[in-house]
C-alpha cells in the first residue's frame, strides 16, 4: 500500500489528467512491488496525492519557474527489490512524459523512493512492520 506524491507546477500537467496519472502511477508501483493482480486490498489503500503549485513555487538555480516534476513514492518496509526500484523509476518517468506530451520532460522528472522504517507505517491504528503486513496480505488472499 504505497503512498505517492506528485509535485508539479499547476500548468505543467494538463487539466483533467489527474485520474489517468493516479491510475498509471498506482499500476506502476504495484507492479514494481510484485503484485501481479491488484485486488481491492491494494487498490483501496494505494493513494496518489497530486500537488499542483504556482509555477514560481518550483525553482532551480537556473530558472525561477522550473518545469520539473517530483514524484515521491513511500513504500512499506521491504516491498521493493532493486529491480523493482529500477522499473518503477523508469515507468513513473515515462508516465509523466506521456501525460505532459513532452518527451523531454523525462529529463526534468525526479523520482524519489522512500521506504518506511520497520514499524514506521501506520494504518488501522497500528504501526505496521513486515510481520503485520504479512498477516494483512494473507487475509487479503483469504489465507487467514
Amino acid at each position: 500500500m504505497p503512498m505517492i506524491d506528485v509535485y508539479a507546477a499547476a500548468d505543467l500537467l494538463p487539466a483533467g489528467c489527474d485520474r489517468q496519472l493516479g491510475e498509471a502511477l498506482t499500476r506502476a508501483v504495484l507492479k514494481a512491488e510484485g503484485v501481479p493482480a491488484p485486488g481491492p486490498f491494494h487498490t483501496n489503500n494505494t493513494a496518489v496525492y497530486i500537488h499542483r503549485m504556482e509555477a514560481s513555487a518550483v525553482q532551480t538555480a537556473a530558472s525561477a519557474e522550473a518545469r520539473t516534476v517530483r514524484i515521491q513514492v513511500i513504500t512499506p518496509p521491504g516491498s521493493l527489490q532493486r529491480s523493482g526500484q529500477q522499473q518503477l523509476v523508469k515507468e513513473a518517468t515515462e508516465v509523466v512524459a506521456s501525460i505532459t506530451g513532452d518527451a523531454t520532460q523525462a529529463e526534468r522528472t525526479w523520482v524519489i523512493l522512500t521506504e518506511a522504517a520497520e514499524g514506521g507505517w501506520g494504518m488501522l491504528g497500528t504501526a505496521f512492520g513486515k510481520a503485520e503486513f504479512a498477516v494483512l496480505a494473507a487475509k487479503a488472499r483469504g489465507n487467514a
